[in-house]
């Protein structure tokens, strides 16, 4: 038999693992709280016969040097008969073996550390910008029913009463029950083992020490956010229990589209279009900013589908900072309406003057199909 394997550890746990182990398993597996069932009774022997063995570091070297588990008189025997389980009857050998099971399973703990309270559940909530003021940054208020400390309690869940004799425990403070053989005494939660009732459970949040609050919070959404970004709002969620740290509450950001520019990433895109004598002679065009309109020089030649990048213009970056991308255009040339004469006279005389073929510069004249896409007869 592998004392190690009946609590689940190897052979190198330590004094501590095999502590908890033996809590966890004794938990589960008490006949008081499988009544009746011989199986578990018998697997809870094993489980303390293995944790008083490997608890004593003698007992245990022997175990590790010969693989075998000793037996005596001096093991732990299991009559349940007689015993008083509360931890201060507990005495001699295999004290610590109770004191420790039944200290976490029969008495409340004083107090608990802030690390160990149980957090709040975290609230969502969505705002809709206009993509303008997710350039800038925004505020919005949102309105949200969230649980708080109770006011007439202040999260303790119970008031304070004038003190009178507990009617559970008759002023005792210790609860007694009697299961054949076995008697158990444990402290009376009405009372707190005192034996007088000082307090009652509150009224308004039913001892819960939290109460449903509607509240408005004003949130900003920083500068730069995109489109299904989250922005965290911290400790805005619901109020843990006990008294226990709030939940976060979380800002589903939906961006509306822009007409002209397109984001990708922290950079801007938008297409402009350009006249033929524009792209062709230069030009100075104004080009839409998120901070107004910014002047763009269009070189003499622009083709279309050319790309001119304007540093810094644009949107600003979360991730970094002080930082902003770029706006990135693109030129889309534009023919102009023939509506008279004069101006397809003109355009006439344009082509006379200008007879370089644009397809050939392409090397479109030049390319011919392969046998192979040739159609057959």
């Amino acid at each position: 038999m592998d004392l190690y394997a009946i609590l689940g550890l190897t052979s190198g746990a330590t004094l501590g693992e095999i502590k908890r182990a033996y809590r966890r398993l004794a938990r589960k597996y008490h006949p008081d709280i499988n009544p009746g069932d011989q199986a578990a009774a018998s697997l809870f022997r094993q489980i303390s016969h293995a944790y008083e063995t490997l608890r004593d570091p003698e007992r245990r070297r022997r175990y590790d040097q010969s693989g075998e588990a000793e037996t005596g008189a001096d093991d732990f025997s299991f009559e349940f008969t007689g015993f008083d389980f509360s931890v201060a009857s507990v005495e001699g050998q295999q004290a610590s073996t109770f004191g420790d099971l039944f200290a976490d399973v029969l008495t409340r703990p004083a107090g608990r550390s802030v690390d160990e309270l149980e957090r709040g559940a975290d609230l969502h909530a969505p705002v809709t910008l206009s993509f303008e003021e997710s350039m800038r940054g925004a505020e919005r208020e949102v309105t949200l029913t969230r649980r708080e400390l109770c006011r007439r309690c202040a999260g303790m869940g119970v008031l304070t009463l004038e003190e009178t004799v507990c009617l559970q425990c008759h002023g005792t403070g210790s609860i007694r029950s009697a299961r054949g053989h076995m008697l158990f005494l444990k402290a009376c939660l009405a009372c707190e083992g005192t034996g007088r009732r000082r307090k009652q459970s509150c009224s308004v949040c039913g001892g819960q020490g939290l109460e449903a609050r509607t509240e408005t919070i004003a949130v900003r959404i920083p500068a730069g956010v995109a489109d299904g970004a989250r922005v965290r709002v911290p400790s805005k969620g619901h109020r843990g229990p006990q008294r226990g740290p709030a939940g976060d509450l979380y800002i589903a950001v939906q961006v509306l589209p822009h007409p002209l520019l397109r984001r990708e990433d922290d950079d801007l895109h938008i297409v402009m279009p350009v006249a033929i004598h524009e792209a062709a002679l230069g030009a100075r065009i104004d080009v839409p900013g998120v901070d107004g309109p910014i002047k763009l020089r269009v070189p003499p030649g622009t083709q279309s589908g050319q790309r001119f990048r304007l540093r810094d213009r644009g949107a600003p970056s979360l991730r970094q900072p002080g930082r902003r991308g770029d706006l990135v255009v693109e030129v889309r040339l534009m023919l102009p309406r023939v509506l008279d004469e004069r101006s397809k006279e003109l355009l006439r005389e344009f082509g006379r003057i200008n007879t370089e073929d644009v397809r050939k510069e392409q090397g479109m004249q030049s390319w011919q199909p392969s046998e192979a896409a040739k159609p057959t007869t």
